[in-house]
């Protein structure tokens, strides 16, 4: 090997060169300088693989345990006895066999085994929840094999986070979290568990992708990894390579139930805020709005009026809630909350969780084809929170049935055979859909027989009788409007919808 071989070798391992300083190492002399120019701003920009793990390694297994629980698990229920003429010869057999199975069928213990980590030396441990839910015993094991009784501390399903705490007679060793927002994609990452029951094992990675939503809750912001998580590793550690937890493995992608490269890690950042709560209070207290939200879709932003797809557009708003109290309406679209842009629906449960209770916010929406500022109050998210809103029906008209070709929909008023039908609530008035054309426009978005039409167009009214949605369906049309916005209800969870007009109304 020459000398610009290893001068290109030696770039190479100081992390990623331009390109164009690659042929500047066929002099040795060059290549040299340019090696030692660029040692500082190479680092700064990202870290080379180290030659060995081994170092962090060790430092990190002590404090990372083994969870494991115990439950009884009841036994499973056993087929009935089947219904036999009286008087059947057979009945005192199946009697008698179904009887003795149930006696010979008791309730068994069940183990199950995960991660953990220490972030206190006074015994403060962390894990999924989904590791020790429904669990009667639970029992930390550290690294030297010294087995510990753990108490629950606090929990918190939203964000599948659960703190135990452990007494031991001498000090524990202990890690701390770092900065999740620092970590980027292309970052080396160090996973530390118990897959499968085998304790401190050590896998290696990169960080494959941030920000994933993998519909596990509504503070969806995964980390994605490729290295190795199987099961077991639920509640360990992710780390960065100084040592700061910066993930904690929660769940995986696989067809086969093993690793595949896709775990999935809950931000440090999204996670220390929950742990200091139930430090704390021993529950995770975030700030509540109070509205029910979905998706802005290019035919919803459309409708609105909206320049691109952005924002959560607001389906109900919990009646006493800080939303009402700010006077936010159904239909509005809230584009940023205090200060924050939301560039997605996804994001903005996580903002909200994140500000403090009682915080005053401002909150611009998008109401009537223009931004409208408001100012908030966040409340504490309750427990048993109802989140569909109660808004007051119109008064209903005269009973009717009517069809918009346009949309492949019949409707009627609701009346008490059509509620039965439909099992709506005894409260639910104004219109409801009695049929939906199999190829036509509502079809093609889910909407359903049974679905109670709330409003129809960018007023706020609800409509109170199908003569008034065929009304906004055809000033629509006169405004030559491409889509036209429903508010349906289904089982009391509201829902937009945008139709498209079609050009041949029939």
């Amino acid at each position: 090997m020459n000398v610009a071989h290893l001068a290109d070798a030696r770039i190479a391992g100081l992390g990623r060169i331009h390109q164009g300083m690659r042929y500047a190492a066929r002099a040795a002399a060059v290549a040299l300088v340019i090696a030692a120019e660029s040692v500082a701003s190479v680092t700064a920009l990202a870290r080379g693989a180290p030659d060995s793990f081994a170092d962090l390694a060790a430092k990190l297994v002590p404090a990372v345990v083994n969870v494991s629980t115990t439950q009884t698990v009841k036994r499973e229920a056993l087929p009935q006895m089947p219904q036999l003429p009286p008087g059947s010869p057979f009945e005192e057999f199946f009697k008698e066999f179904f009887d003795r199975q149930r006696r010979d069928a008791p309730a068994r213990r069940a183990t199950s085994l995960g991660s953990g980590f220490i972030i206190d030396s006074s015994g403060l441990v962390v894990t999924n929840n989904h590791v020790i839910a429904d669990a009667e015993e639970i029992s930390v094991v550290l690294h030297d094999e010294t087995r510990l009784k753990a108490e629950v501390v606090g929990r918190d399903t939203k964000t599948d986070l659960a703190l135990l705490r452990v007494k031991s007679e001498k000090p524990l060793p202990s890690i701390s979290f770092g900065d999740s927002k620092t970590a980027r994609v292309g970052d080396w990452v160090l996973a530390i568990g118990n897959p499968f029951g085998l304790g401190g094992s050590v896998t290696a990675g990169i960080i494959s992708a941030r920000a994933r939503n993998i519909n596990a809750g509504p503070y969806d912001d995964f980390i994605q990894t490729d290295a190795a998580i199987n099961r077991g590793n639920s509640g360990g550690p992710l780390f960065n390579m100084d040592g700061q937890v910066i993930g904690i493995n929660t769940a995986i992608y696989s067809p086969s139930g093993g690793s595949v490269g896709i775990g999935f890690s809950i931000p440090s950042n999204l996670a220390r805020p929950v742990i200091e709560q139930l430090v704390k209070y021993g529950k995770a207290r975030r700030g509540w709005l109070g509205v029910r939200i979905q998706t802005v879709t290019e035919e919803l932003a459309e409708s609105l009026g909206l320049d691109k797809a952005r924002g959560a557009l607001v389906a109900a708003v919990t009646e006493k809630g800080p939303a009402e109290k700010a006077k936010v309406e159904v239909g509005d679209v809230i584009l940023e909350f205090d200060g924050k842009p939301i560039d997605d629906m996804h994001s903005l449960p996580r903002i909200v969780a994140e500000t403090p209770i009682g915080r005053k916010a401002p909150l611009v929406v998008w109401r009537k084809g223009k931004k409208v500022t408001l100012s908030t109050e966040l409340g504490e998210y309750p427990e048993d929170e109802q989140v569909a809103a109660a808004p007051e029906n119109g008064k209903p008209g005269a009973p009717a049935t009517k069809q918009v070709v346009a949309l492949g929909i019949s409707m009627a008023q609701i009346t008490p055979e059509l509620r039965q039908k439909f099992k709506l609530d005894e409260d639910a008035k104004g219109v409801v859909v009695t049929d939906v054309e199999a190829n036509g426009v509502a079809a093609e978005k889910g909407v359903r027989p049974g679905d109670v039409i709330r409003k129809v167009g960018p007023d706020q009214g609800l409509v109170a009788s199908p003569a008034e949605v065929l009304a906004k369906v055809e000033a629509a049309r006169k405004a030559k409007m491409k889509t036209i916005l429903f508010l349906f209800e289904r089982e009391g969870n509201p829902r937009f919808v945008a139709l498209r007009l079609q050009k041949d109304q029939g």
